[in-house]
Formats: structure tokens, C-alpha cells, sequence
């Protein structure tokens, strides 16, 4: 049983907000060390643990396909909202890389949901890293409007593809497979009981395009003009003193930002729930974010990061381990290839 925390302060949300009624994750059966890693690599056992920082990471098997492991979440979240998939109104998939360029991921999980008949609409949401974030959000406009009563919002990643294992073991080592998804309701509608989402804050400092890609598989390249390029840019870059300039600089004033727009100060976040990007990074956010460590949950070392599934993921197994508790305020942080940052509250 969660206990209930006693607050003296007014929410910061009003009572109007959307609410995630229903939260699910899933992640793949294998766990995969670091010290096997080590061996294919041919290092020395502890090389790859010292040089990213992570321990063990998930990986998909063959037969866990994208779309497999984001209707086991979604599943999850419709089972934990009590609700039906016909009762949903609207299905947003947001992550960075989906099964294929066209047509959009979403359609292939509604379809692996068996959805295939039903007519509400489903599409891609992308703004690599932040796309759940962004998905949230614009679930909870779409409630607003007026449009839907429940939104389902499913992310799903194989991070584990397309790494630079050759050159870059570094960056490579960072990345895990997962997925997680969360019903998203209208207040007053069946299941519109959870935590209030809102306070939604994003910036975007285009400056830092290059710092981060995976070039091929757009209109950049083309395949048919020069393959050997399109092969060369098949794998994931990542300029992380680069990211890390960008991010250093921005990121005190954009939490300023973020919190003031919903009218809160540092002090009355019960627990922050990062991008779970790197170790090094979520002991950057504890540093210059200028919160006290044993309020960030950090999990990276055992799960790596699972770019747009990392924040879903990290709040499920929050939830899962009794961190998320009623009365709280939590605050969902992190940043994006582009480069991008992007934050918001929820009170539960």
C-alpha cells in the first residue's frame, strides 16, 4: 500500500488535468552484461563497464520485435486503466527509430494489439529521445479539445541496433532495448483517476544538429546514388563533449523555465525521473539541476538508455518499486538529439 504524503502547498496542476489512469512496461528476457560484451570485444573483464558506465543493458531477441514489445506494454497499461483497446479514442507511438521509414510504427501496433478493424486514429510521434514527452503532451491537448476521452501512449525501442561497436565501444555500450506505454484520460472519465500530467516545457537549440545522428535511411543519403555513404551512415554518431557543452549550458535556466511555468520551485519536487542517458549525464543533472541525489532516480547502470522508452521506463519502475507514492510531485526531465530539452509534472 502506498502511504499518503501531507501537503500543505496548492497543486500546482489544476484539477482539470488529463491523468495517466494506466501505466506498462516491458523489457526483453536477456540482460546482457557488460563483462560478456568484454569478451566479444576482446577486452579485459570490467573495460566496458569503466569506459560507459553501464553494467548490463536489455537486449531484444529475434523473436522480440518492436511492435511485440510495445503491445505487451500497452496491454499493461490498458490492464492497469481498466479499460478495453475499443475504448481508446486515440494511439500515439513515440520514439526515435521505428520498424521502417513508411508507413508509420503506430499503425503496426495497433495492428499487433488487434486493433486492425477498429477506426480510431494512430501515428508516429518523433522527436528521438523526447518523443514520449512530447506524446504526453499532445495527448493531453488532444483531451482538451475535447476530442478523445483516453489516449493510449506507447513507446518502443531496439536501441541495440545500428551501434558503433567498431570504433565508437563507448557510446555503443550505452544503449538498452524496452518499452512502456500509459492511458491517458479525461478527469471525471472512467479511469480519469492517476497521476495529473502538465506543466509541460520543451526548448530545442538547433545549434547542435550534428551532435548526434544516424544519418542514413532518409532523403540525405540516397541508396542508389552512393551506397558506400548510406553504409558508412547506417551507424549511430554521437558527439558526447558536444552534447554535454550544450546541455551544461542550457539546462539551468531551462529547469528555471520549466518550474516556474508551473509555479513551483525546486524544493517542492518530491522526485525527479531523468532521461536515463548516461551515468555521466544524470550526475550532470544532479550537479548543475541542483537537486539532492536520493531525489533523481537513476537505474542507467542496469538498464542503459533506451532513448524515447528511457523516461516511460524509468517512471514504470518507480511506480514498480514504491517510489511513486500519492501526494507527490515528479518531475520528467531530459534531453534529445537536435539538441532539445523538455520537462513536466506530474502530481500524483
Amino acid at each position: 500500500m502506498f502511504t499518503h504524503i501531507e501537503r500543505l502547498r496548492p497543486a500546482a496542476l489544476p484539477a482539470t488535468s488529463p491523468c495517466l489512469a494506466g501505466f506498462g512496461a516491458a523489457l526483453p528476457a536477456e540482460l546482457r552484461p557488460s563483462a560478456d560484451i568484454d569478451l566479444q570485444l576482446g577486452k579485459p573483464s570490467g573495460w566496458l563497464e569503466a569506459a560507459c558506465g553501464v553494467a548490463s543493458r536489455h537486449v531484444a531477441a529475434s523473436h522480440e520485435t518492436q511492435e511485440s514489445l510495445a503491445a505487451e506494454a500497452a496491454r499493461a497499461a490498458l490492464c492497469d486503466a481498466g479499460l478495453a483497446l475499443e475504448d481508446i479514442g486515440l494511439l500515439l507511438f513515440g520514439a526515435s527509430v521505428g520498424r521502417q521509414p513508411i508507413p508509420a510504427t503506430a499503425a503496426l501496433v495497433k495492428r499487433e494489439l488487434g486493433g486492425g478493424q477498429l477506426a480510431f486514429p494512430a501515428y508516429d510521434v518523433n522527436a528521438t529521445c523526447l518523443s514520449t514527452m512530447v506524446a504526453l503532451d499532445l495527448a493531453t491537448l488532444q483531451i482538451a479539445a475535447g476530442r478523445v476521452k483516453h489516449v493510449l501512449v506507447v513507446t518502443s525501442e531496439i536501441a541495440s541496433r545500428a551501434l558503433p561497436w567498431s570504433d565508437a565501444p563507448e557510446t555503443a555500450g550505452l544503449f538498452g532495448d524496452g518499452a512502456a506505454a500509459f492511458v491517458v484520460s479525461a478527469p471525471g472519465a472512467p479511469s480519469g483517476e492517476g497521476a495529473r500530467f502538465g506543466g509541460f516545457h520543451m526548448e530545442t537549440y538547433a545549434g547542435g544538429y550534428e551532435a548526434c545522428t544516424l544519418a542514413a535511411g532518409g532523403t540525405g543519403i540516397d541508396f542508389h546514388r552512393d551506397p558506400e555513404a548510406f553504409a558508412r551512415n547506417a551507424y549511430f554518431r554521437m558527439d558526447g563533449k558536444a552534447l554535454y557543452r550544450i546541455t551544461a549550458a542550457a539546462l539551468p535556466g531551462f529547469l528555471d523555465r520549466l518550474l516556474a511555468k508551473a509555479g513551483l520551485r525546486r524544493d517542492d519536487i518530491d522526485l525527479v525521473v531523468p532521461h536515463q542517458a548516461s551515468p555521466h549525464a544524470l550526475t550532470h543533472i544532479i550537479r548543475r539541476g541542483g537537486f539532492a541525489p536520493d531525489r533523481v532516480f537513476d537505474r542507467v547502470r542496469t538498464i542503459g538508455n533506451q532513448v524515447a522508452a528511457s523516461i516511460p521506463v524509468a517512471l514504470c519502475l518507480a511506480r514498480a518499486e514504491g517510489r511513486v507514492r500519492p501526494g507527490m510531485r515528479i518531475l520528467l526531465v531530459g534531453t534529445s538529439a537536435g539538441v532539445s530539452l523538455a520537462g513536466a509534472i506530474l502530481e500524483t
